[in-house]
């Protein structure tokens, strides 16, 4: 892994008139990482996912990508720098099927996009990767299937291959496993975790159990504040993240 952060924040605030939704949050994802933000509901994780990707500008801070400033830059600038995410809720073309969704959204990234009217056949090296791309998200035998008649853990497979077709660097996923019955979601993080380390993956999570079997940094959020960070063994003995929120969970 390199030693320069691949994402960072600093003194990162954002104010919703009176609420203060994040508060001074330092943060530092290393290069490679699997990074997770877990916190109690209402602590500010997608608030931040949000600021990270740019689809909210903070009150004031900054947000730095390979410690360039990316503040300013607008979502599709910073998708362009290789800095992608998804959402809770999945956006996916429920008419169209996997291979043709990927394949599109390669075609976008290549800037062939507005030729897209040719048949599907004439865009080979768009249609190569995308297939290789469900290959490796074990969609492929579902290439040709509706969006919409797909298992919900297979919606969310897709939206994360929609995700990977920007070749991304830093991968923000917000929930990828919710919703997802157990068995899926499990599924689902064996396959982030065969992703290669070119790619560093932050990601919000509530399974708790998911998240200790994945993450290899955790960040714990807690009213907008970033309480704590470190190893997984070191967060699962913190007293104050046990008594916030993993005596809490325990305890639901």
């Amino acid at each position: 892994m390199s030693s320069s952060p691949a994402l960072s924040t600093r003194a990162l605030v954002r104010r919703f008139g009176a609420l203060l939704a994040t508060d001074s949050v330092d943060l530092d994802v290393a290069a490679g990482a699997r990074h997770a933000l877990i916190g109690p509901n209402g602590a500010g994780k997608t608030t931040l996912i949000n600021l990270l990707s740019g689809f909210l500008r903070p009150s004031s801070g900054s947000v730095l990508l390979d410690g360039q400033d990316i503040t300013s830059l607008a979502q599709h600038l910073r998708v362009r720098r290789g800095l992608v995410r998804t959402f809770q809720i999945n956006r996916l073309f429920a008419d169209l099927g996997p291979l043709e969704s990927v394949a599109l959204a390669i075609a976008q990234r290549s800037g062939i996009g507005a030729r897209w009217w040719r048949p599907l056949g004439a865009h080979h090296a768009c249609i190569d990767e995308a297939a290789e791309l469900l290959r490796r998200l074990h969609l492929l035998e579902l290439a040709h299937r509706p969006a919409r008649e797909l298992a919900y853990g297979k919606q969310r497979l897709l939206e994360i291959a929609l995700a990977l077709a920007m070749r991304p660097r830093v991968l923000l996923l917000d929930e990828p496993a919710a919703g997802v019955p157990t068995a899926e979601s499990r599924e689902l993080f064996d396959i982030l975790a065969e992703l290669p380390r070119s790619i560093t993956i932050v990601l919000i999570e509530h399974d708790m159990d998911l998240v200790f079997r994945f993450a290899e940094r955790i960040s714990v959020l807690v009213g907008g504040a970033l309480l704590a960070d470190g190893a997984p063994r070191d967060i699962a003995a913190d007293r104050q993240v046990r008594r916030v929120y993993l005596g809490e969970l325990a305890g639901a």
